[in-house]
């Protein structure tokens, strides 16, 4: 018999995320923490099966202009070797969620799992009542790298374009990787990835928003900038989330000023390494363009960050496209308002 309890003790999250195959920061103890920080309201369920925790989700109430959600980002999470079905965790979690939805007034609930996009998990959704969200909060489609060979095999494993444009910049003596850990760098990070904004055509997030990601993340050593200067001008940067084993490449930032200096290869090298340093198994590269090899992929406006970094070696990623269940009619107005969004950002 299983039974769901609210889980208060970040000792006992984290340690069972150390048991889950598939998971991302977005579950982690300090992503909730961050929204806490953001003014949202978090909450932590787990599945009992007697005293065996057997399945968590993170579920984060998000209040916006078209509309109010409950969401669990990347999630939820399964021990990879419990016998309790994916469907059964999904029903007992959406019992749950629409207890919550009802007090709290909610529109909708979203899910946006990190499980495999096979037909047999795409039916769990479709037999509990969801259908497929107009848009993505976060990536559905990943890049991913195993970094536990030597750092010299995993250079022979990249492109060679890509090889050669770090060791090119290796030997620049005016370009320099700096690591920081300091909040005051965030704001210098900021200002390099509010310029990028345009090319990329993503909403930024707020400096209010980075800062307290890195505070949230920073107090448990989880989190680094890095900085890549040409003659002593900042032209590339990166917040790096290494949590549980894996780093993550969460925010990155460039200028375009001096194209054919490879500031921002050596800079993403160099945090593989910090990944490697701190134990990580493996390097994901968040989010990439879809349709790879077709004209849909040349026209998407992630295409050239994409082979970016495609080219550094490893394998895509690809989850159950995010899932909404409707609790109320103002839900289609989010629905169409977000379907616009996507259309004007090209996604």
């Amino acid at each position: 018999m299983y039974k769901i309890e609210e889980i208060r003790n970040k000792e006992i999250w984290e340690n069972f995320l150390l048991g889950c195959k598939e998971k991302t920061f977005l579950q982690s103890w300090n992503w909730g923490e961050f929204n806490k920080m953001m003014g949202e309201k978090v909450y932590r369920f787990g599945i009992f099966k007697d005293k065996d925790l057997m399945a968590t989700a993170q579920i984060i109430k998000i209040v916006a202009k078209r509309g109010t959600f409950l969401f669990i980002p990347h999630g939820p999470n399964v021990r990879f070797d419990v016998r309790c079905s994916r469907f059964e965790v999904v029903k007992l979690f959406l019992e749950e969620l629409r207890k919550i939805a009802k007090r709290e007034g909610v529109d909708f609930i979203r899910i946006a799992p990190v499980w495999e996009r096979t037909s047999e998990n795409i039916k769990i959704f479709k037999m509990l009542g969801f259908k497929t969200a107009p848009i993505h909060i976060h990536p559905e489609l990943t890049w991913e790298l195993d970094i536990t060979p030597s750092e010299q095999d995993l250079l022979m494993q990249m492109r060679k374009t890509t090889r050669y444009l770090i060791r090119k910049a290796q030997k620049n003596e005016d370009i320099k990787i700096i690591e920081s850990q300091d909040i005051k760098d965030v704001e210098k990070f900021n200002t390099l990835y509010q310029a990028t904004k345009s090319r990329h055509h993503f909403i930024p997030f707020s400096l209010e928003y980075l800062r307290k990601e890195f505070l949230s993340f920073s107090s448990d050593n989880q989190i680094i900038i890095f900085l890549g200067k040409y003659k002593e001008e900042i032209v590339s940067s990166g917040i790096f989330i290494f949590w549980q084993q894996i780093g993550f490449y969460h925010h990155g930032a460039s200028s375009l000023k001096y194209p054919k200096v490879p500031v921002s290869y050596l800079l993403l090298w160099e945090a593989i390494k910090k990944a490697k340093e701190k134990g990580c198994q493996k390097f994901n590269f968040w989010g990439i363009a879809p349709n790879f090899g077709t004209s849909a992929f040349k026209k998407h406006p992630w295409a050239g960050l994409t082979l970016f970094k495609m080219g550094f070696g490893g394998n895509s990623k690809e989850y159950v496209k995010t899932q909404d269940f409707v609790i109320s009619s103002k839900y289609w107005f989010s629905f169409f308002i977000e379907k616009i969004r996507k259309m004007k950002r090209r996604l």
